[in-house]
């Protein structure tokens, strides 16, 4: 009595080659505005981005603020897009929104915080986000 396997030893065209999941990663990542009283736009760069967390860090947190690595990924226009670790996240963006900004030539600059996520995909893109409610 012969019996038929035929469906049992079907082969798999596909193969899974590498699963993984990234349950806490490394880094987290912030998008910054800078907002000032002057009519005029807005053009930041690296340095006054550096200038400005160093100066919000070590008011709000102290020697342990001005400790936290920062890498400066993108800056462009009035926004700036930052990479720290994932640990720093909570201490720096209450250190950005503490902090009450500069005063340069009688023009006031502070921060505000656009957008904060462990994936930087999640912030990529989201320009005129905030126009969908107000029109």
């Amino acid at each position: 009595m012969a019996t038929s396997t035929s469906g049992a030893n079907k082969v798999k065209k596909s193969h899974e080659l590498v699963t993984a999941t990234i349950r806490a990663p490394r880094f987290s990542y912030a998008h910054l505005e800078v907002f000032t009283n002057s009519a005029d736009a807005v053009e930041l760069d690296a340095l006054q981005v550096r200038s400005y967390c160093t100066s919000a860090l070590k008011q709000f947190l102290g020697t342990t603020g001005v400790g936290i690595p920062l890498d400066i990924l993108k800056v462009e226009g009035k926004d700036c897009w930052l990479r720290m670790p994932r640990d720093d996240l909570g201490a720096f963006s209450a250190a950005i929104t503490a902090w009450q900004g500069t005063y340069q030539d009688g023009v006031h600059s502070s921060f505000r915080i656009r957008g904060c996520s462990d994936w930087l995909g999640a912030l990529v893109g989201r320009d005129g986000e905030d126009k969908l409610w107000t029109g």
